[in-house]
């Protein structure tokens, strides 16, 4: 089954200082027939003003992921991480047990766009975790990079990326990130029973033979893979493998 999630048909949230469109259910805005997509429950595609941001608040028991698209995200945590996350990198934290942390625009001038994605955990009460790291766009050209999935038998706690490089995250579910010229094309394959959810970034591709521009989605269940291609001025996609 192939279900398309329009841009158009998001949610949106206006604050002023963020500008909001949400993928699935979220804070005010009510959606019970888009709560989630198995365990991926949140993509919210925000803007920040200059100089704004989310101050400090709690969070538990959540993988969190952010993306940078454009501009520097400050973070700063309970577990004493303050970073600034530029385009190309990914940050996991992992809330586990409890952490508060702050998101603000680094500059005072510029406005700031991410994503910021919600994975539920496959239990409550890990221990909270910070990761991040670079993705260089070159890295992703004409193919999917998996930039975070689940921790292997080889990992501890601590560790901060798997062997190839991806965060680790307390779920069975593995995140990618493509970017495709015009043309280019890309295939994920799905083992039996499992999902995926791909996100158009920017841009325009064909997922499994249907067209989306930026901000459009499509779910993918019971079938055996997901070919995606880049089409006109080529795209940026997220890729959500789900158990």
């Amino acid at each position: 089954m192939i279900t398309i999630r329009h841009a158009h048909d998001r949610g949106h949230s206006d604050l002023g200082w963020l500008d909001s469109r949400h993928s699935f259910s979220f804070g005010e805005y009510r959606d019970p027939a888009n709560m989630g997509f198995r365990s991926l429950r949140v993509i919210n595609d925000d803007r920040v003003a200059p100089g704004a941001g989310f101050g400090t608040h709690g969070h538990r028991d959540m993988e969190i992921i952010s993306i940078v698209l454009e501009g520097g995200l400050e973070h700063r945590d309970s577990m004493g991480n303050g970073e600034i996350l530029r385009p190309g990198e990914v940050q996991v934290m992992s809330a586990g047990t409890g952490v508060r942390h702050s998101e603000f625009n680094a500059s005072k001038t510029d406005p700031v766009h991410f994503l910021q994605v919600w994975i539920m955990p496959d239990r409550a009460g890990h221990p909270p975790r910070y990761q991040q790291r670079a993705f260089p766009a070159p890295d992703r050209a004409g193919r999917l990079v998996r930039v975070a999935g689940p921790r292997t038998d080889g990992q501890s706690a601590g560790d901060a990326a798997d062997s190839d490089g991806a965060l680790a995250i307390n779920q069975d579910a593995a995140v990618y990130l493509g970017s495709l010229k015009p043309g280019d094309s890309a295939r994920h394959t799905l083992a039996p029973g499992r999902a995926a959810w791909v996100h158009v970034i920017s841009g325009n591709a064909t997922v499994s033979g249907k067209p989306l521009k930026a901000g459009d989605a499509v779910a993918i269940d019971g079938e055996p893979g997901v070919e995606i291609t880049g089409a006109e001025s080529g795209a940026e996609v997220l890729l959500f493998d789900l158990a």
